[in-house]
């Protein structure tokens, strides 16, 4: 037996609208970046030196890691990417440190009423391997960010052997990023 409240046969019940959280908008981005290897015995990656057989190469440091996480920010702020923000073109982001790039990204997006929540980065290489320096890139990634550590996720993959990675060619850096509002 059908009650008042429900709807007439074949029509379906509407739900009233739910009210949107005015206060708290949370935003995500996704940052990539690659980098081959060239000479050298270390790379850096967020802001870590590791000891290898060969360096990054790149414009600035060629940190991989801060900048995916740059851009992984800087998507979620919908304010560019870290090309925009320090071309390859400018002489001045020649051998520039990526953490302070980070930084400075960071207090951009400050100025814009955005502040970072949380930093999930994978690092795909064959070599190095990445756990042995996980937790002091962790440690880096969540000063420049001002973040808790445990808001901060660092993970090695291997690429399998397969493609240029999997060649020893170079790395690659996935990350994903949510920013919030900064509190007034």
């Amino acid at each position: 037996m059908a009650r008042a409240s429900d709807p007439p046969e074949g029509t379906e019940r509407r739900s009233r609208p739910r009210k949107r959280a005015s206060k708290l908008t949370m935003r995500m981005g996704v940052g990539y970046d690659s980098h081959r290897f060239g000479l050298g015995n270390a790379i850096r990656l967020a802001g870590i030196s590791i000891p290898h057989d060969h360096a990054l190469m790149g414009h600035s440091d060629a940190d991989a890691v801060a900048h995916a996480v740059t851009d992984a920010l800087l998507g979620a702020a919908g304010e560019g990417d870290i090309g925009s923000m320090y071309p390859d073109s400018d002489p001045a982001n020649r051998g520039r440190d990526s953490i302070e790039m980070l930084t400075l990204a960071m207090s951009h997006l400050r100025d814009r009423g955005w502040r970072a929540n949380n930093v999930d980065v994978t690092v795909i290489a064959e070599l190095p391997r990445i756990s042995p320096y996980r937790e002091a890139m962790r440690d880096a990634l969540a000063a420049a960010l001002n973040l808790e550590r445990a808001s901060v996720s660092v993970k090695g993959k291997t690429n399998e052997g397969m493609g240029w990675i999997g060649r020893g060619e170079g790395i690659a850096c996935i990350a994903v990023a949510t920013v919030v509002p900064v509190r007034s």
